[in-house]
């Protein structure tokens, strides 16, 4: 919501852009002033501002116009937008100069003046700043066990003295130690010549082929001319590996997600603010950081699911990207082995720039995809036989074996043999997964932990068992199956300690024989040169749901982590298990690859007459009472109904119907064009406004990543 407020008589003016507080009811809050207007006779009766934050815009005007931009697209209060862009500590008002590091230096005329040896607190102070060449940050000295009273007492001997940044030196780029192939080179010339201009360029190319080599070797051309680079990454698990290698070549770069400390992301915002920092990796959320001179915005993996934010604010990163590259004047590079199928429509239409390569560099070798059918096979631990010698074969070879389940836990499933109960979750629409050490029922949904009944709560017999598969399981089954060899399981559960996921990839690194059992998390990023061998144990789900974009997520995450195989110089397979062989889309993925199952997927979107094709919004409606739920929807949408060129579908109960308790029901907007759909929309807004309905919550969401 925006609010007006007075300006006091000879007050400065807040800039667009800048924070003020104000009051607000019986407290103060920092807001953010969006615009100036002359008072009105009736502008008396308003409150009037108590302080003016900033003397100049904490949000630069780029920055500003994306997310009023976004509000306005995403039809989301343009406060609550704005806000979203801003780490906590400036939600908080802030100021913004104790953000930046503190740096310490020698006083170039007394660096050498003597100390007495018992002063064995300041003379390590002083070593440690002369093995930084004079001049360290606050938290260098800090950790290297300096605290302040020393620093104090040496500066009031005028040994150091306060500093701000050190200066950044030249870029010097770090030469790879390889050639590019032509492919490589082409696509490096054409990023190249994108520079100081818009343009969306979209890397196309199978895992492996080398797409991070061009991010750099573009990110340091943009250095070379004094500007900034922004780096966006879905997942803050692969910021390690990431960082590490960028700050090879590069020099250095910082980092900004949710993983951080509030002090950690407000410094690397304001350091990317005042040029400090050069380049910036980041996930969803760096969008919003406000850069000096930013050159330069690269999606790694645009198809992700990760760049959409869920709730609240419901934005894609990867889509403000364009936005923001189009207001910057600069260019764009997206890169992925599988892009959305919005993203290929688009490229299509001749809108992106689409560079494609299709060769591995080195004695990288293509991967084979064979289709297994298990229809009537015995399947022991969700293996079946064939996949089981293979997975011998590739062992005894030395190799290492990748098994893909995307379903954590034990088993999805707890019932009774022999009335038929099974176990569900009392506040959600959906059944408990089964995990184990603990053994415990869990929900993927709302959180709910409960333990294991010892009888059946039905008919209270024993003869409660597990059903289907899940990591966990596949991880017990797996091991009983090939004692000799190390299982390690990789998905959410076992990855909440950095310190097991680094000794997991350290073991995988080492290249001795081992299988790897996990989900998803296994199919971004991730270098393992020894994997020659990926089993995909299921891959029916997604291709039979009701969601229409769950083929399109499968095929990608089919062909992501099939990509971890054969990346080095031993040759990869990927045996996908199957009951449906004979899936039109699962064929067309097999035997044309990702590039013949999307124009196959996106006919059946353009007979279907769906997203890319026509623009889509989903309003979401929950409730303590499905029939409510659903009456708001109906009201929000009823002037909607028979409008040209917009079909109104719902409202339906969501796919989760029930979930913590709430019921859940939505409706789907569908339009011919963008602006037909955006003033549908406002339409809709201006007549009912936004938040609760009757007890019920509803929402927005365009361009929705899927619908539940």
């Amino acid at each position: 919501m925006l609010f007006d407020y007075l300006l006091p008589d000879a007050w400065p003016i807040p800039q667009s852009g800048s924070r003020v507080r104000v009051p607000f009811g019986a407290t103060e809050l920092i807001g953010i002033a969006v615009a100036t207007l002359e008072p009105a006779e009736s502008s008396t009766d308003l409150k009037c501002i108590r302080e003016v934050v900033d003397t100049e815009p904490i949000l630069r005007s780029d920055v500003f116009e994306l997310i009023r931009w976004a509000a306005d697209y995403y039809h989301h209060p343009p406060g609550e937008a704005l806000f979203a862009a801003l780490p906590i500590a400036l939600r908080k008002g802030q100021q913004l100069q104790p953000l930046l590091q503190r740096f310490w230096r020698l006083r170039l005329s007394d660096a050498e003046a003597p100390l007495p040896n018992r002063a064995v607190r300041q003379l390590a102070a002083l070593t440690h700043l002369r093995s930084r060449g004079g001049w360290t940050s606050h938290e260098s000295l800090t950790a290297a066990g300096v605290d302040a009273r020393t620093l104090n007492g040496l500066a009031d001997k005028c040994l150091i003295e306060a500093a701000g940044p050190p200066p950044s030196p030249p870029f010097a780029a770090v030469a790879p130690d390889f050639a590019l192939t032509d492919e490589q080179l082409a696509a490096c010339d054409a990023a190249r010549a994108a520079l100081g201009r818009f343009e969306c360029l979209l890397l196309d190319g199978v895992t492996g082929s080398g797409k991070t080599e061009i991010y750099l070797q573009t990110i340091e051309s943009v250095l070379a001319r004094g500007e900034q680079a922004l780096v966006l990454i879905p997942e803050i698990a692969l910021t390690p590996q990431t960082l590490d290698r960028f700050t090879l070549r590069l020099g250095s770069a910082a980092v900004y997600h949710s993983g951080l400390t509030e002090r950690e992301r407000a410094q690397a915002w304001q350091q990317c603010r005042t040029g400090q920092a050069r380049v910036l990796i980041g996930t969803r959320s760096a969008i919003f950081v406000p850069f000096l001179s930013l050159g330069l915005i690269v999606v790694d993996e645009e198809h992700d699911g990760s760049f959409k934010q869920q709730d609240g604010f419901r934005y894609s990163a990867r889509d403000l990207a364009v936005k923001r590259a189009q207001l910057l004047r600069i260019p764009l590079l997206m890169g992925t082995a599988t892009p959305a199928l919005e993203t290929l429509y688009n490229a299509r239409r001749g809108r992106y720039r689409h560079l494609r390569l299709i060769a591995r560099p080195g004695a990288a070798h293509a991967t084979s995809i064979r289709l297994v059918d298990i229809r009537g096979l015995s399947l022991e631990h969700g293996l079946s036989a064939p996949l089981s010698n293979a997975i011998a074969r590739h062992l005894a070879d030395g190799n290492q074996v990748l098994l893909f389940i995307n379903r954590r836990g034990y088993s999805p499933s707890y019932l009774c043999t022999r009335c038929g109960w099974c176990a569900g979750c009392p506040r959600c629409e959906s059944r408990l997964t089964l995990h184990q050490t603990p053994s415990r029922l869990r929900c993927h949904h709302c959180g709910l932990d409960a333990p294991l009944p010892a009888r059946c709560p039905a008919c209270g017999h024993e003869s409660l068992r597990p059903v289907g598969i899940g990591t966990q399981r596949s991880e017990q089954g797996v091991a009983q199956t090939f004692p000799n060899v190390p299982v390690l399981r990789i998905d959410r559960d076992t990855t909440r300690s950095a310190r097991t996921m680094a000794a997991h990839l350290e073991l995988i690194g080492r290249g001795e024989p081992a299988i790897l059992v996990g989900t998803q998390m296994l199919a971004k990023g991730h270098h393992f040169p020894r994997v020659t061998l990926v089993g995909v144990l299921n891959a029916d789900a997604g291709f039979a749901s009701a969601d229409f974009r769950a083929p399109e997520h499968t095929a990608q995450l089919i062909i992501q982590v099939a990509g971890r195989a054969g990346r080095a110089e031993h040759p990869g397979e990927v045996w996908i298990q199957t009951f449906n062989p004979n899936s039109p889309l699962l064929k067309a993925l097999v035997e044309q690859g990702y590039e013949g199952f999307a124009a196959a997927e996106l006919a059946q979107r353009a007979a279907a007459g769906l997203p890319p094709l026509r623009a889509m919004a989903l309003l979401k409606a929950d409730g303590v009472d499905m029939a409510r739920t659903q009456a708001c929807l109906t009201t929000l949408t009823e002037s909607l109904v028979g409008r040209s060129g917009l079909e109104v579908l719902g409202p339906v109960p969501a796919p989760l119907a029930r979930r913590a308790r709430r019921y859940r029901s939505q409706t789907v907007l569908l339009a011919t064009d963008r602006a037909n759909l955006g003033s549908a929309l406002d339409e809709m807004i201006a007549r009912h406004g936004q938040g609760r309905f009757a007890g019920v919550r509803w929402s927005i969401d365009v361009d929705p990543y899927d619908m539940f």
